[in-house]
């Protein structure tokens, strides 16, 4: 094992890939629940999504770990799973199975700019100020991430300035888009969640503070147990003979290989007047999908050591799979389609891989640990229940504070890079999306080179991006 993962060459231990897979996974496993409840609103059946989630999941993170030999999981993505129901299916009219289709195509995308090495162009041509601030980002995102799931904040949402969308509504379970009149504000302490959460992030804090071995994994046990003292899980009213494995995978029948059925890829393109706009819609699912990739791996993998200067220089120098960060783009890009073809949006390499690399997590061991879970969830959703959001959260909030170091790099008192910074990073969070956040940073990083008189340090490729981009934002508004 250690031969093969190469442990000891990265400085980590078998028990260490251990705890950190097993952090990974208790971190994202919300998408479990999440991705079947969301995509299920298209139509497709609740357990055929949950059984591709799982699926996707594992083969992807298998790519990651064993193949790549880095410690990233994979599963379809937050964000564009949205973009699927709401956007594709219901704002566009698209059905599911045509949805699939340009999941499916988006994947094929993603492996061909891999392989032709456009991916690597891409990390190539980011400035190292810019590099610095999506790592920097990544940590603000993920630190905000973690303080909504820990039930930090409410909204305030004025009267006439949103709207609901989805079905369900009657059920209360209806999504609301809210306006930018939506106004944050610190909650009120009364709420055992958030009391849980808080004393959670105490126990991390202390933990991580004290250099404790297994700290983030020993926080979220803890933090569960009170969870269920203070009754924020009541383990009466789990069900633990729900989800039938065997009633999941008839129902899987409904999805597997739909993308390519005539209601998927069959219809997809019958209509010449639609296929601009089903150009498009593949490339923002494309744009997203491979600057959420390359925001994570830049933004965990430099300043934890994953990625190390010779893997850097393989990069830049080597050819084919020379290097782990070629593996890494490979193993994200192939997950795409995999996942479309059992029945789920978008995979990709998730952010919240962070809290494992921030538990020591060093080799695809951490990986295969991710992935040995993601399998045994179906059978064992309901014990994986009992760990809420609030046991979850305060490791999400501490793994950001620790990957803000990468601000340190950046001159904030140059607005000639404090301005494209701010953007890539800060902005990352307001946005709620890597992608849009680079997006942003790239934008403005061009403008104020042009104003400068710099152009010429813009890179063609960053250029191609900017186009690109400013296209989907106006594509996005139109539709």
């Amino acid at each position: 094992m250690d031969q093969f993962f190469k442990l000891k060459a990265n400085g980590t231990t078998v028990s260490r890939e251990i705890m950190a897979g097993l952090t990974t996974f208790f971190a994202m496993s919300y998408i479990l629940f999440v991705n079947p409840a969301m995509l299920s609103q298209t139509g497709m059946k609740y357990q055929a999504v949950f059984l591709a989630t799982i699926i996707a999941s594992v083969i992807g993170t298998l790519i990651m770990g064993l193949f790549a030999n880095v410690p990233y999981a994979q599963a379809p993505g937050m964000g564009l799973n949205a973009f699927f129901t709401f956007t594709v299916v219901f704002g566009l009219g698209y059905s599911w199975q045509e949805a699939l289709a340009m999941v499916f195509i988006c994947g094929l995308i993603n492996v061909l700019i891999t392989v032709t090495k456009i991916r690597k162009m891409i990390i190539k041509a980011i400035p190292e100020s810019l590099q610095h601030a999506i790592g920097g980002g990544i940590g603000v995102f993920i630190a905000y991430i973690g303080i909504k799931s820990a039930g930090l904040l409410n909204f305030t949402i004025d009267p006439g300035t949103y709207k609901v969308i989805g079905t369900g509504a009657d059920k209360g379970k209806a999504t609301i888009e809210a306006s930018s009149s939506a106004v944050p504000a610190l909650v009120n302490f009364n709420s055992p969640a958030v009391l849980v959460a808080l004393l959670g992030l105490v126990i991390t804090a202390v933990l991580v503070i004290r250099n404790v071995k297994g700290a983030i994994l020993i926080s979220i046990i803890a933090t569960t147990v009170l969870a269920i003292l203070f009754g924020v899980v009541d383990l009466s009213t789990i069900d633990f003979k729900a989800n039938s494995l065997s009633s999941a995978f008839n129902d899987l029948g409904q999805t597997f290989g739909a993308a390519f059925s005539h209601k998927g890829m069959g219809s997809l393109f019958s209509d010449p007047e639609k296929i601009p706009q089903v150009l498009m819609t593949i490339l923002a699912f494309s744009l997203s999908d491979t600057f959420d990739t390359i925001g994570t791996f830049i933004g965990t993998g430099r300043r934890s050591g994953i990625f190390s200067e010779a893997d850097e220089k393989a990069l830049e120098n080597g050819s084919g799979f020379s290097s782990k960060m070629d593996k890494a783009l490979f193993a994200d890009a192939t997950a795409t389609s995999i996942g479309a073809i059992f029945g789920t949006s978008n995979t990709t390499t998730y952010v919240e891989s962070a809290a494992g690399i921030g538990a020591g997590g060093r080799t695809g061991l951490t990986s295969v640990v991710t992935a040995i879970c993601f399998l045994l969830s179906s059978v064992l959703l309901p014990f994986i229940s009992i760990v809420p959001s609030a046991a979850t959260a305060p490791v999400l909030i501490i793994v950001g504070v620790m990957m803000l170091g990468s601000f340190k790099e950046i001159d904030w008192t140059n607005l000639e890079d404090a301005i494209p910074a701010f953007f890539a990073s800060i902005f990352m969070g307001f946005a709620y999306s890597i992608s849009y956040g680079i997006a942003a940073g790239f934008i403005f990083f061009s403008i104020i080179k042009v104003v400068k008189g710099k152009g010429k340090e813009v890179s063609p490729i960053i250029w191609v991006v900017d186009v690109l981009f400013i296209l989907n934002f106006i594509i996005l508004a139109v539709i």
